[in-house]
């Protein structure tokens, strides 16, 4: 290598090191500079809002399919009292009959 390309080569070696330790050197921003607590403190509670939202939407999603177990239960529980009550009726309209045929 000639001189010339050796003082080259040292001046942009000089630059590269300074940018490096500038750039190392910055203030950091609030997030950066915060320590390793902090940040894991950050990320529960992050994980716990998440958590407590996702438990409400399964506790909404919970409560609208009791109302709905429970409106269903309530239309086949008429519709079996409203058989029921037919069923009834036929045995009842049996039972006069018999009657009847055995008084004659």
């Amino acid at each position: 290598m000639t001189s010339r390309m050796k003082s080259i080569l040292g001046i942009v070696t000089v630059a590269a090191v300074g940018s490096v330790t500038t750039l190392g050197c910055r203030p950091k921003s609030d997030s950066e500079s915060s320590g390793v607590g902090q940040r894991t403190g950050a990320a529960i509670d992050r994980a716990t809002e998440k958590t407590v939202d996702t438990a409400n939407t399964v506790a909404d999603k919970t409560v609208d399919a009791a109302k709905a177990t429970m409106t269903a239960t309530k239309d086949v529980a008429g519709a079996v009292v409203e058989k029921t009550g037919e069923v009834l009726e036929k045995a009842g309209t049996a039972v006069e009959k018999t009657g009847a045929g055995m008084q004659k």
